[in-house]
């Protein structure tokens, strides 16, 4: 068997992966700028916000249906009976009506509504906090995987490294080819990892734009290194805490008010309702020389429903057993809020214990490393010792990067389930969020979309040239025989048969 060198191969592969990416300009980012483009252009915080704005709507229309209202109308008529002569008519008439009294029912609905618009605003601040929770998980979830990739890439030059150790040795005769087998399929497996975690992070960047709503090529630079912050507040404090603060059970507790006046405006049904009305017009004819007589009216009218079947009855038990669903609603969403607690709070103690424990560990483990190499150069050591020591280094080493972040992740959880706000600065950048909507030609819209589903598909020999030039533009150069004979034999690296 020729010898080549798995290494330099390693490397050429990696930079050519590394080679999609453009790093040619990236944006520095730090975790509290990602936490501030995320309040003031995320679109699904824009899709939350615009139910305050419908809430507000439904309060107005509500208030509006326990006012007066005014009401204009004309008419013209012509006809002809038999006997008399053609006749023609016209009339207009201006009339208002206000409710009097509806049993409460129209009251109700004003407080309820009123009560929406405050549930609204709190469903956009709970939503805000939760971004900043989504946005401070993707943006260390990137972190890990940028630190991943390092580790990875270590891994490769250790195991390239050896690989050029084991194959001097074998060459000088002082080891067997299966050695050199080995230390290629390792080489191999630390390479398809290294590929593996430079996609890992790609995909976690795209996450953090989405949340950011960025440019979703725009290349990042992120900023933020790890920072250890006691947390010490006791798991019943938080618990305590949450109950007061969290801002989706009082939503809860709005929504039991809600249901509550659902019943009264229910039970309106069982008593009359009053309307005060009044009206005036001017009417005429032909048969009177067109002359127009004026008429004024007022009234007040009075209606009362003493049988319905059994619908109101009906209406007042349906909105006492949704009263109960939102009590019962209240109740589950408490216990949700403890759980959720506790699992953030064990976790981020669990990591906090970890990261004690993995503090050193990398440190020895490099030693061990460098120790097994060592040895086995100097024929000492055998090569499952080096293998042994570069996979508990790389596992030392994922591990504290993953004890690092898995608290600071968790902490964040933490706060977020104990319903801790926004600062007063992360409020006035949520402030500048943009309610405006860009409207489009929908019907063209519409038309263009279906048009491209009933289109064919594409043809599977389009795809087979899509595919063949894809691989054409990051094809590797092909090398002679003669030519490789030459590469390796001035790099040293060449294995018997």
């Amino acid at each position: 068997m020729k010898g080549f060198s798995i290494g330099k191969t390693a490397v050429v592969l990696a930079a050519l992966f590394c080679c999609q990416m453009d790093y040619g300009f990236c944006a520095r980012l730090s975790l509290q700028e990602a936490i501030d483009m995320a309040l003031s252009q995320n679109t699904e915080l824009r899709v939350t916000q615009k139910g305050e704005e419908s809430a507000e709507a439904a309060y107005r229309k509500a208030k509006g249906a326990d006012g007066p209202s005014i009401k204009v109308g004309s008419s013209i008529e012509t006809g002809k009976t038999e006997g008399s002569s053609h006749a023609e008519s016209a009339s207009g008439r201006i009339s208002a009506s206000m409710p009097i009294y509806t049993g409460g029912k129209n009251q109700a609905s004003v407080e309820s509504r009123k009560i929406g618009m405050k549930s609204a605003d709190l469903k956009t601040e709970r939503q805000r906090e939760n971004l900043k929770l989504s946005v401070i998980k993707a943006y260390y979830d990137a972190v890990q995987a940028q630190k991943t990739i390092a580790v990875c890439r270590e891994a490769v030059d250790n195991y390239d490294a050896h690989y050029t150790n084991v194959n001097q040795l074998y060459e000088a005769g002082s080891k067997a080819r299966v050695e050199v087998l080995r230390a290629t399929v390792e080489l191999s497996n630390a390479r398809y990892a290294l590929i593996s975690a430079i996609n890992n992070y790609e995909v976690k960047l795209a996450t953090l734009r989405n949340y950011i709503n960025i440019d979703r090529t725009e290349p990042l630079e992120l900023t933020e290194v790890f920072s250890y912050e006691k947390f010490s507040d006791p798991l019943e404090a938080c618990l305590s805490y949450a109950y007061d603060h969290r801002k989706d059970l009082l939503m809860d507790l709005y929504s039991l008010e809600q249901k509550e006046l659902a019943i009264k405006i229910a039970k309106a049904g069982y008593l009359p309702s009053v309307d005060l009305s009044v009206g005036t017009g001017l009417s005429g004819g032909s048969s009177a020389s067109w002359k127009m007589r004026s008429n004024l009216s007022a009234g007040i009218s009075a209606n009362w429903t003493i049988f319905d079947s059994g619908v109101t009855k009906a209406s007042v038990d349906e909105a006492e057993i949704d009263r109960d669903v939102a009590q019962l609603t209240y109740d589950n969403d408490r216990e949700k809020v403890d759980l959720g607690l506790r699992e953030s709070y064990y976790g981020m103690r669990s990591a906090e214990k970890q990261l004690e424990s993995t503090a050193d560990s990398v440190g020895k483990a490099e030693e061990d490393y460098f120790i097994a190499n060592e040895k086995y150069k100097a024929g000492e050591g055998i090569m499952l010792d080096v293998l042994d020591a570069q996979k508990s280094l790389s596992e030392a080493q994922l591990n504290h990067i993953m004890a690092q972040y898995d608290y600071v992740r968790y902490k964040a959880s933490v706060e977020n389930a104990m319903g801790i706000g926004l600062t007063e600065h992360e409020h006035l950048v949520a402030g500048q969020l943009d309610r405006s909507v860009a409207r489009q030609d929908t019907a063209a819209a519409v038309k263009d979309m279906e048009e491209k589903i009933a289109a064919p598909a594409r043809t599977s020999a389009s795809n087979v040239e899509s595919k063949k030039a894809i691989a054409e533009s990051v094809a590797v150069p092909s090398v002679s025989p003669e030519h490789e004979t030459e590469r390796m034999a001035k790099s040293g690296g060449g294995a018997k048969e």
